[in-house]
């Protein structure tokens, strides 16, 4: 049955619709369901989300496609994003996103996704479908919403010297990628979030 199962599935995440239509041929799939999580074969990261257990995988899961999946509507923004561009030079453990939903915390056997609530006006703009894989894409902040992110949620900077220490000492960005980024982008950024944003936009104006 498992192998069946194995079969049928395309990628390593999937729902609990589509194991109960695969399981359909049980008289009670749920029992089944039980049966297959007790026996590590499938692992169940949250009511109604499961991925493969080493016995049945093929390849790793997508930790990112799971971000999506788990709370949503939500895009993967903050530190993560920041780490998933090779923007700061920590690895980040906890899968960072944001939500125009309220502030959520889940802890599963794959890892902790964290998701911070944004303004719905703020919430679209700057957020792209990027494709990882031939069987994945996710939806993650570009690069400059995610640093907005961060400065939209940070305490209020007073001027340019105050970002700069942000940016560049306590995330350790690089002022080479800073720079690169599109300032069109930022400028919208910074009409939509305000004060920090703005200050941003200033300082990338003054680097370019």
């Amino acid at each position: 049955m498992h192998l069946s199962l194995r079969n049928l599935a395309l990628v390593e995440e999937f729902d609990y619709n589509f194991i109960r239509s695969a399981l359909s041929d049980y008289k009670n799939p749920r029992v089944k369901i039980n049966d297959l999580i007790k026996k590590g074969e499938i692992i169940r990261v949250k009511k109604g989300l499961y991925v493969f257990g080493s016995k049945l995988s093929q390849q790793p899961y997508s930790k990112e496609t799971l971000a999506n999946l788990i709370y949503g509507p939500s895009y993967i923004s903050l530190e993560y994003a920041l780490s998933f561009y090779g923007l700061i030079p920590e690895r980040v453990e906890t899968l960072t996103s944001v939500t125009n939903k309220k502030n959520k915390l889940f802890h599963t056997p794959v890892g902790n996704f964290s998701y911070r609530y944004i303004n719905p006006l703020l919430y679209s703009y700057g957020v792209t479908l990027h494709k990882i894989d031939q069987r994945h894409s996710i939806l993650i902040a570009t690069k400059e919403k995610a640093v907005s992110d961060m400065l939209y949620f940070s305490d209020r900077m007073t001027d340019l010297s105050d970002v700069e220490k942000y940016l560049f000492e306590n995330l350790r960005l690089s002022k080479r990628d800073i720079s690169k980024f599109k300032l069109k982008e930022v400028k919208k950024m910074a009409m939509l979030y305000g004060h920090n944003v703005n200050l941003f936009y200033g300082l990338l104006e003054k680097m370019k």
